[in-house]
């Protein structure tokens, strides 16, 4: 089973402007090859597919636990394309005729269309060129060591096209959210390199970070490694999956650091978590509808209703 929390795993900055064309680039990292669509179901099929999964307790709760932390990170880059989609607007607004906000006027060229013709400026699971994500990016083989050694190429396949994706842009939405996902993801990729080592001798976490630029290069990703991000796995179960505290524990490998030495640990709870952005209506795309009032009025007295009131 699962459990959600209303919140994005850091709150982002919005975009200060609408921004389709770098939605489109942020694309590839939700429903691409290697984006937060594949790392979820990799590791959730996985999961699912475990066998001896009480005498190998520690590697079935590892890759379960991160794969609940994928289901926030497709939140977070999702909430990312969206501000970049939607830009500051807070409410509906009127042009000087009284006509409602047009989405539509003055697009640029290099945007996904579908974004405005199917989803009403919100985020779709495809990639940069708007192809959908499919099931055949899952890899589960039933052989843990293959399956933790796809894991760990997985996580930096994401980490080389994600900082490509930095360089495409300088809108702060994108950016923010990118600065954690470099740290989460680096997370993931040295948890997969642990349980490795744990099984194999191989020392795979002398090969990190792939490719070799450190997190603290790019000034969003080093507010978080300041907070030591880089070295928590959160625990995301109530009560299940701390196991994962056998294999994330002892020294920071002074690579990794970065500068910041200190311990592993496995926290007993997910991260705090930031605010969702409330996404303002769209009349010319009728989202929630042309005029929404009348919808509005029905949620208000099913909330008052639901509250006693």
């Amino acid at each position: 089973m699962f459990l959600r929390i209303d919140k994005l795993p850091v709150e982002l900055p919005m975009s200060p402007e609408a921004d389709p064309v770098a939605a489109r680039n942020v694309q590839e990292l939700l429903g691409g090859r290697f984006g937060e669509m594949s790392t979820l179901m990799n590791y959730t099929f996985q999961s699912f597919n475990f066998r001896s999964r009480e005498k190998l307790r520690p590697y079935y709760a590892l890759i379960a636990n991160i794969a609940a932390e994928e289901g926030g990170h497709i939140e977070i880059v999702a909430a990312a394309i969206n501000s970049l989609l939607n830009g500051p607007r807070t409410g509906f607004e009127e042009d000087a005729s009284g006509e409602g906000f047009n989405a539509f006027a003055g697009l640029p060229g290099g945007i996904n269309p579908h974004h405005f013709i199917a989803s009403g400026q919100t985020s779709l699971p495809v990639n940069a060129n708007g192809a959908p994500w499919t099931g055949d990016y899952v890899f589960s083989s039933g052989n843990l060591i293959l399956d933790l050694l796809h894991n760990f190429f997985l996580e930096n396949g994401a980490r080389t096209q994600k900082i490509r994706v930095y360089e495409m842009t300088t809108n702060p939405a994108a950016r923010a959210m990118l600065g954690y996902l470099f740290v989460r993801g680096g997370v993931h990729a040295m948890a997969y390199a642990k349980a490795l080592e744990t099984l194999t001798g191989v020392e795979m976490s002398k090969m990190l970070p792939i490719p070799n630029i450190p997190n603290a290069k790019f000034k969003e990703a080093r507010v978080f490694m300041d907070q030591g991000s880089h070295r928590k796995l959160y625990r995301f179960s109530p009560e299940d999956f701390s196991e994962v505290a056998s294999i994330w524990n002892g020294a920071v490998p002074e690579a990794y650091a970065e500068g910041s030495q200190g311990e592993f640990e496995f926290i007993d709870a997910p991260p705090e978590g930031g605010k969702l952005a409330n996404l303002a209506g769209i009349a010319s795309s009728f989202t929630p509808d042309y005029a929404p009032e009348e919808i509005f009025e029905i949620a208000n007295k099913l909330y008052s209703k639901a509250q006693g009131k």
